[in-house]
Parts: C-alpha cells; sequence; structure tokens
C-alpha cells in the first residue's frame, strides 16, 4: 500500500520505516527536514521525502489538503498531539483513505486505581500534553465510531533505543545518574524508590503500526497501549543498572520535596511528572487483537540504549 509517515524521521519513525519499506510498501516521509533518522538504513534509499512544515501548513489551513494530495491508502501520524492538528487531516482524508494511525501516549491516563492498567480504564490526564492527547483520543474514536473514519491510536509509554538518552531510574533525563550508578557512587532518589516507569523500545512502538495496519478489523476505532511486557521500580532500575558495571547500588531515599531542592528544577519537574503517574499499563488488548509481541522487556531495551551511549562516548563510566 501507499503509506505517508508524518514525523517518520525521529524516534518511531527510525525503525517503522524500514519496516514499511522491507514490507513491499510505498513510503513517503513527510518531514520538516531538520532531523536525520537516529539510525542508518539502506531502506531509506527507497522512501520518497515530502518536506512539509505541519505548523506553518495547519497556520494556512493547507495541511490537510497536502497530505490528501500524496494520495495514501494509509496515514500514520507521530506527530499530532491536539485535536485542532487532527480535524483538517480527518476533513480532507475521509472517504479517501483506508486506515489513519494516530500516536497517542500513555499519558491520557493520570494516577491509576487498578495495575496494570487497561486501556478501558476511566481517565484523569493531567498536564497539558496529557489532557490534549486525551482529547485527541477522545475526538478520534469518535470520528471512527459515529462517523466510520478509519482511526487507530497507539499509546506509547517512554520510549527508548539506540540513539537517545533514557528516562533514567529518578524519572528525568540526567544522564549524570547513570554515570554515578556506573561508578558506584551514591546516588539520592526521591520517596522510597518503589514508584514506577514503562520502557518501551522504539522498534516495538515500529512494531504495532504495522500490525495494526495488518489487523486492520480489529484496530479500527480502538486506541492500544504500546509498552513493554512489564513496568520498572525506580529502585529496581537503579539496582540493575549499577549490577551491569559490577557495582552494588549505593541509593539514599528522601522525601520528594528535599530531594528536589538539590536537583535542577526542569529535571526535578519531570521527575514529579513520572512518579506522580507511575506508569504501568496492560498490554493484553494489543497482544489479543493486533498480535503485537515486544522483542524487549524494559531492562533489555535500555540496557541497548546505554550501551549505544558508551560506544559513543556520551556517557562517562569507568571500566
Amino acid at each position: 500500500m501507499k503509506v505517508v509517515v508524518i514525523g517518520g524521521s525521529g524516534h518511531i519513525g527510525t525503525y517503522l520505516v524500514p519496516r514499511l519499506v522491507e514490507g513491499g510498501h510505498e513510503v513517503t516521509n513527510v518531514t520538516r527536514g531538520l532531523r536525520e533518522p537516529y539510525q542508518p538504513h539502506d531502506a531509506w534509499k527507497r522512501v520518497r521525502l515530502i518536506r512539509i512544515d505541519r505548523q506553518k501548513e495547519e497556520a494556512g489551513r493547507r495541511f490537510g489538503e497536502s497530505i490528501k494530495a500524496l494520495e495514501p491508502d494509509v496515514v500514520m501520524d507521530l506527530i499530532c498531539f491536539k485535536p485542532e492538528s487532527a480535524r483538517p487531516l480527518v476533513e480532507a482524508l475521509r472517504g479517501q483513505i483506508r486506515h489513519y494511525i494516530c500516536c497517542g501516549t500513555t499519558w491520557i491516563h493520570g494516577p491509576s486505581v487498578l495495575v496494570p492498567t487497561r486501556e478501558e480504564e476511566c481517565r484523569n490526564p493531567f498536564g497539558e500534553y496529557g489532557i490534549q492527547k486525551a482529547a485527541l483520543e477522545n475526538y478520534l474514536l469518535e470520528e471512527a465510531q459515529a462517523k466510520g473514519f478509519p482511526a487507530t491510536l497507539l499509546h506509547p509509554g517512554h520510549i527508548v533505543g539506540k540513539g537517545w538518552l533514557p528516562i533514567s531510574p529518578v524519572g528525568n533525563r540526567d544522564p549524570l545518574i547513570f554515570s554515578r550508578l556506573a561508578k558506584g557512587e551514591e546516588v539520592e532518589m526521591p520517596n522510597l524508590g518503589m514508584e514506577t516507569l514503562h520502557h518501551v523500545h522504539a522498534d516495538d512502538v515500529a512494531q504495532a503500526f504495522v500490525k495494526a495496519m495488518s489487523f486492520w478489523g480489529n484496530a479500527v476505532g480502538e486506541s492500544f497501549h504500546v509498552v513493554s511486557p512489564q513496568a520498572l521500580t525506580m529502585r529496581g532500575y537503579a539496582e540493575t543498572v549499577a549490577s551491569w558495571f559490577g557495582r552494588e547500588a549505593r541509593l539514599k531515599f528522601v522525601p520528594f520535596e528535599q530531594w528536589r531542592k538539590g536537583v535542577d528544577p526542569e529535571q526535578a519537574d519531570m521527575t514529579w511528572d513520572h512518579i506522580a503517574r507511575s506508569p504501568n499499563y496492560s498490554i493484553a488488548k494489543a497482544r489479543r487483537l493486533l498480535d503485537y509481541q515486544p522483542r524487549y522487556g524494559s531492562l533489555q531495551a535500555i540496557h541497548e540504549s546505554i550501551t549505544w551511549l558508551m560506544e559513543k562516548g556520551l556517557l562517562a563510566v569507568d571500566g
């Protein structure tokens, strides 16, 4: 099929576009052209590149028609963040495409009641990003279920893979956390370290997009969590990382408000966003309806990322 990927040069697209090409599809990558894929692949030589600035096109009310002009069978939208961005696409593509697959986020949920959290649990999002993504899901599922627009939403957790820094054991992107654990230095952790994080390898997210297209009848009008098979406690995460370097983790637990005083405010806010949600999501629905079979557990995906960072000299460790 003719597949248009919007924003295909980022985390997910790095793995998704080659999967599509190798599957025999004709692929067009719509991008601003500001970034190369995180990993090289010969498949990119067979990809049509269209440079479009989405924000400018949306401001001029041209984006939907620009995508329609590419005559896709399937549109995979990796960079839609609010209903206002989806509406022009839905109106332009209604009756014109077989499938619209949109990337959401597990942050459509707020704090969980039952874990692992299933897709049908009541939403209680907080923060602008989570609230807008939840509104986007509501809009697209309404369009699918009431008006027949062939939409599917896939909700990844903390995406990880070769090329970028994972969310760390303290729930932020401070690379020094990994360095300290590798060197056997003390690491302060907020609270008791029993809050959870739920990572997913970017290639498993890519797998889910391809599976959603393949299992069209099960996917349309539905949303799915796309995460690793199990969430991680922050304490267990820290202890495991230290063990990879032959160390025993030296962890000091302090109340969050005390902990944040010694941390960069932006990093502290990121940690709060994670521990306040303590993500832990079920993939039973995706397994059942899409045959989603993640290749990576959380720790495997993180290990691959850390190894890549070390090989590139981007993470300071001893030995």
